[in-house]
């Protein structure tokens, strides 16, 4: 039977790709990235770079459509981690004509690998800690196994503001675990507490304890964590600076250890900054420590508490020409000033997502993770999937005062 390929590739070695797949008797069609939805009726194989601009949740889900099997054609370590967080095969180009041409009985199922978000803000309180409490939750609202971790080693603040104990510090134990080889899927269940649908690993109740979460210990219960959850949310603190490392060459504890490994270990990265002059400031200067610790991760930046007040008229297209000018940033996503909702969920100690689901920040929040956020339908629960569809014609209000559908306003990305 002809294994029919589709290969859509840029590289040098495409055309002798493609040869080598036509001596071994293949049919191979190749075609631009723009053109491969259209390519994929009654393909067996697509194979296509893996880039951010070729290899996107579109593409994937079409491919489940079709049932066409992906082969990722990887140059680096950043091609490998997208191909990973898609869930499909990544090969390099020397080893692509085996890998295309091997039987789908033999195709091994990569097993579930759950996403790690780093939410990361400079020192100011921008909101990085309800930031990360809301992405949760509306995470978990779709049907997902989602974790919500405090690895912040300067002001943890994660479980007083979700009303949890903190007198067993769940990160620290996890991190203790994972060095000795013991932290299973069991014991992250043991240890972690509930906030709704959200499993919490609070952090530690002293600031004091902060050698308790080496960068070996963070990184080995994060990469156990990936298996327990399919979204693991972490709240870092602020510092990126690597002072210790500079006047001492021993390997001994270092504070910021813990967000250093957690943003270099992310598979997405929420930068949150904070709609002021001082809070702009500060994220303008930390952001280049941020892009070079987070490594090819992508970086979605929020603008949190927006309001006029502080940024003058038009306080969003001002935010939008700084951040281009002075970060390079694109695209930017805004949470509005919402004192009213904010106030009441600290008051109640829950996220504002049960205090006001319908306020104009639990709208923002849910506008951003269904556009920068969430995974594609085709990588998600088919049960979640009923219930997300079931939610698709429910109004909400977004920033700016219209009322539009959920797929309306996923539609607008």
């Amino acid at each position: 039977m002809t294994l029919h390929v589709v290969l859509a590739s840029g590289g040098a070695d495409a055309a002798a790709l493609a040869d080598r797949l036509r001596e071994a008797d293949a049919e191979v069609r190749r075609v631009e990235p723009a053109e491969v939805r259209g390519a994929l009726a009654g393909a067996d194989v697509l194979a296509v770079d893996a880039g951010r601009r070729t290899l996107t949740p579109g593409v994937v889900a079409a491919c489940d459509r079709f049932g066409v099997r992906i082969v990722a054609l990887c140059d680096g370590v950043a091609d490998r981690r997208l191909a990973e967080m898609f869930g499909v095969t990544a090969v390099d180009a020397a080893d692509a004509v085996h890998e295309i041409l091997a039987p789908r009985a033999r195709t091994v199922p990569v097993p579930p690998r759950g996403r790690v978000i780093a939410v990361w803000g400079p020192h100011g309180a921008p909101g990085r800690t309800t930031m990360a409490i809301e992405v949760a939750g509306e995470l978990a609202r779709d049907g997902r196994r989602v974790g919500l971790v405090d690895a912040d080693t300067h002001a943890p603040s994660l479980a007083m503001l979700a009303g949890l104990p903190d007198e067993g510090p769940g990160f620290a134990a996890a991190c203790r675990a994972a060095e000795r080889g013991a932290l299973t899927v069991a014991e992250l269940e043991r240890i972690s507490l509930p906030l709704g649908d959200v499993c919490v690993l609070t952090g530690i109740n002293r600031p004091g304890r902060w050698p308790e979460l080496t960068a070996t210990r963070v990184d080995e219960a994060l990469r156990r964590g990936r298996a327990w959850v399919d979204d693991l949310v972490v709240d870092l603190a602020a510092p990126l600076e690597r002072d210790e490392e500079i006047v001492s060459d021993l390997d001994g504890p270092r504070r910021n250890a813990a967000t250093l490994a957690a943003l270099a270990a992310a598979d997405v990265v929420i930068a949150v900054v904070a709609a002021d002059p001082v809070g702009v400031a500060r994220f303008v200067r930390a952001y280049p420590d941020l892009r070079a610790t987070a490594g090819a991760a992508p970086i979605h930046v929020v603008v949190n508490k927006t309001r006029s007040s502080t940024l003058g008229i038009d306080a969003r297209t001002q935010m939008r020409r700084t951040l281009a000018r002075y970060t390079g940033v694109a695209e930017c996503w805004f949470i509005p000033w919402d004192p009213k909702a904010a106030d009441a969920a600290v008051l109640q100690a829950q996220p504002v997502g049960r205090v006001a689901p319908r306020s104009a920040l639990c709208s923002a929040v849910r506008r951003f993770v269904g556009e920068a956020i969430e995974p594609p339908p085709s990588a998600r629960p088919a049960a979640a999937r009923t219930r997300a569809n079931a939610r698709a014609d429910v109004a909400v209000d977004d920033s700016g005062g219209r009322t539009r559908t959920r797929r309306a306003v996923r539609g607008a990305a």
